[in-house]
């Protein structure tokens, strides 16, 4: 039997934050005490990640969000080897 590794969900989702929080017009992640997320929720064993964001006023929230959408998405294909992952984006404020 060979081995393998597995990333743990809270690794994802510090990938996830991390990367979100690098693009251009998210000011925030936005926790939520009803899921008991930190802005970012891994689900579905990894295979999709929610983000929850803050947009910067002024800024188009559409494109905010297809830049945190794409790049999360990448980073966790070269990170976590993870190419099948589905990541929502969720403009929760604009501040």
């Amino acid at each position: 039997m060979e081995g393998h590794a597995v990333i743990s969900t809270d690794i994802l989702a510090r990938y996830a934050a991390d990367e979100a929080l690098e693009v251009d017009g998210v000011r925030s992640l936005v926790a939520s005490p009803l899921h008991r997320h930190k802005g970012v929720r891994v689900l579905d064993d990894g295979t999709r990640v929610e983000v929850h964001i803050a947009v910067a006023w002024g800024r188009n929230a559409v494109e905010v969000g297809r830049d945190v959408e794409r790049r999360v998405r990448d980073y966790l294909a070269s990170m976590a080897n993870s190419t099948e992952t589905h990541v929502d984006v969720v403009v929760d404020e604009v501040a």
